[in-house]
């Protein structure tokens, strides 16, 4: 932890960095930058850099909270992202084991399969506990009954049916997978060799149940960000800083950038603004 000297000394900094340079640390954090080749291009520190995302991710994540209301989602698809933080589950030291923020750390994330806006995420674990959370919160900023997809894990059954009740059409997508080719099987994931579609509850149309769109979703977000890139020494130190870069990439993806098949972003889609939002917008929920 910063010690209150040095907190106002990095506050001052920031606070001296220009637009230019603001708007450039906050753009290549969404474009898959690590803090540390940002603060080398940048030519400003790592703590500079590290406070700007904190400072960025909370006000994102507020706004994002409150705009996300009363909205017109009618078909949803929910799924998990793994990651981890500080160090992976077999490395974590045997004082911090059992502790959430060291080891393995799961994104929940929810998508509009028509506006592509993403309503709702929560980072946790893979489990009840997270999982219901996630959905009462996805329901929350919801007017219409909605059809709801999710893969097959039983976490989602509980938690759908403790939220909803009967008052949704919700189906899982169940995958099964075959084993890799032998040459790849270090490094390649299982092949999907078939899927079933199984109704939980209500009268989910067939031909709509799919997890393709927030399974994209999720390969968007290792390739925006560093943190969730495998394979590399790329992860976040800390779960709170995870968590904020979190924010800032799902502000940039809902407001910032235009989806390519919409030719709009996903928040102008789904009604939420009727502008198209660039990096300096967002530095200006910072005042």
């Amino acid at each position: 932890m910063l010690d209150t000297q040095a907190k106002s000394s990095y506050n001052k900094t920031v606070n001296k960095l220009d637009t230019k340079k603001r708007v450039q640390i906050l753009q290549m954090l969404c474009e898959g930058s690590s803090m540390r080749s940002i603060s080398r291009i940048v030519d400003v520190s790592i703590n500079t850099v590290t406070k700007l995302l904190v400072d960025a991710g909370n006000v994102c994540s507020e706004y994002q909270d409150k705009v996300f209301r009363n909205l017109q989602c009618k078909r949803l698809q929910v799924d998990e992202i793994w990651s981890f933080c500080y160090s992976k589950d077999k490395n974590v030291p045997e004082d911090k084991q059992g502790q959430f923020g060291f080891g393995d750390v799961w994104t929940f994330t929810a998508i509009c399969a028509d506006s592509k806006l993403v309503p709702s995420w929560r980072v946790g674990k893979r489990d009840l506990e997270d999982a219901k959370p996630f959905i009462e919160e996805l329901a929350s900023r919801l007017t219409n009954r909605i059809q709801l997809t999710s893969d097959g894990h039983r976490m989602y059954l509980d938690a759908v049916e403790g939220v909803f009740g009967t008052d949704v059409d919700f189906s899982q997508l169940v995958k099964q997978y075959g084993n890799p080719v032998e040459p790849e099987k270090r490094y390649s994931p299982a092949h999907c060799i078939g899927a079933k579609k199984i109704r939980v509850s209500g009268n989910p149309d067939k031909d709509e149940v799919s997890t393709s769109y927030v399974e994209r979703q999720n390969l968007n977000m290792r390739m925006g960000m560093r943190r969730f890139t495998r394979l590399t020494n790329a992860f976040s130190k800390k779960v709170e800083n995870h968590i904020h870069a979190l924010s800032l990439y799902f502000m940039f993806y809902n407001f910032v950038r235009i989806h390519t098949s919409l030719r709009v972003t996903p928040a102008m889609s789904a009604g939420v603004t009727d502008k198209l939002w660039n990096m300096e917008d967002v530095l200006s929920l910072l005042r």
